[in-house]
């Protein structure tokens, strides 16, 4: 088999010129010093002519820069391997309709921010009747029943409501990233359901700003979702996944 390159480089004034932008934040007081340090470690990642186009104090001797500057690398797009939820969108007509015909009992979401994680923007956003950017949640849906269960949410409770509610689908929604404790929490989740041997039991799906398809399904999930994602999204994949399953 040929293999077709597809080579591409950043840009920033013009096509192919290199040109990349990256943030970070340093243990260094915001002052000239800082700077060159900056600019070292932008150098440091292959960087050239880096510039330090923003910087601010973030406290006593820590700083925040924005880094300007050229790189020469380039990626062959050929070689990427992208792991996505393959199931078609339906908007949220078309997935009532899809319930009405394909299943005789309302449909129960039963989702929750997990662990540690108090932020409910994303499950709220998926969940509530109200949804986000004009896309209304499956509290609006007929033929869903969903239980949006907040945050904090610790797996044994998820669990435990989960199969009270006799739940088919269960959303979890993870914000708080820092030093991967999504990705022990998350983990954790299926290893409990697998330990009461309830994992078939469900469509169980993910979603975060730090959330890809790739990602959930090597960790044991249906599926996963990250940002610019909707309910409609959501629930497409659900009731398809549950007419298969079916």
């Amino acid at each position: 088999m040929n293999h077709k390159v597809e080579m591409i480089r950043p840009y920033g004034d013009t096509l192919n010129d290199g040109k990349i932008q990256l943030s970070f934040s340093l243990p260094i007081a915001c002052n000239a010093l800082g700077e060159e340090a900056a600019k070292a470690f932008a150098t440091k990642m292959g960087i050239h002519n880096a510039a330090v186009v923003h910087s601010t104090a973030l406290g006593e001797n820590f700083s925040f820069y924005i880094v300007y500057g050229t790189v020469e690398h380039q990626v062959d797009t050929s070689d990427l391997h992208v792991v996505e939820v393959e199931s078609q969108a339906m908007d949220k007509d078309e997935v009532e309709t899809f319930i009405k015909e394909n299943f005789d009992r309302p449909l129960v979401f039963v989702g929750a921010s997990t662990g540690t994680d108090a932020h409910t923007v994303g499950i709220d956003a998926i969940m509530n009747m109200k949804g986000y950017n004009g896309n209304y949640g499956l509290e609006r849906y007929k033929g869903i029943k969903a239980i949006n269960l907040g945050g904090s949410v610790d797996n044994e409770t998820l669990l435990e409501k989960a199969l009270e509610y006799k739940a088919d689908v269960i959303l979890i929604s993870q914000t708080v990233t820092q030093k991967d404790i999504h990705i022990q929490n998350l983990t954790s989740f299926i290893e409990l359901l697998e330990a009461e041997n309830v994992r078939d039991q469900f469509i169980v799906i993910i979603g975060g700003a730090r959330i890809n398809h790739g990602l959930a399904k090597e960790l044991g999930y249906d599926a996963g979702f990250g940002p610019k994602k909707y309910a409609f999204d959501v629930a497409s994949f659900a009731v398809l996944a549950l007419k298969e399953k079916k």
